[in-house]
């Protein structure tokens, strides 16, 4: 019976790398989201009661955004 012996392991450089390089990505699409999400709570701020209770919302939920 033949067996398969796998030698080519992928070298340790590569695989720090390619980590770090994951971890920048998610810490960029993190801070755009909070970003995001910081421009959208300024901007729900500067409605009156009357303009968010038309959109269904009112002060308490634009912490939620």
């Amino acid at each position: 019976m033949a067996t398969y012996q796998n030698t080519n392991a992928q070298p340790f450089g590569a695989v720090v790398i390619y980590r770090a390089v994951n971890v920048l990505e998610n810490l960029a699409a993190n801070l755009t989201a909070w970003s995001q999400s910081r421009a959208t709570q300024k901007e729900l701020s500067k409605l009156t009661a009357r303009e968010l209770a038309d959109i269904g919302l009112t002060r308490g939920d634009i912490q939620n955004f």
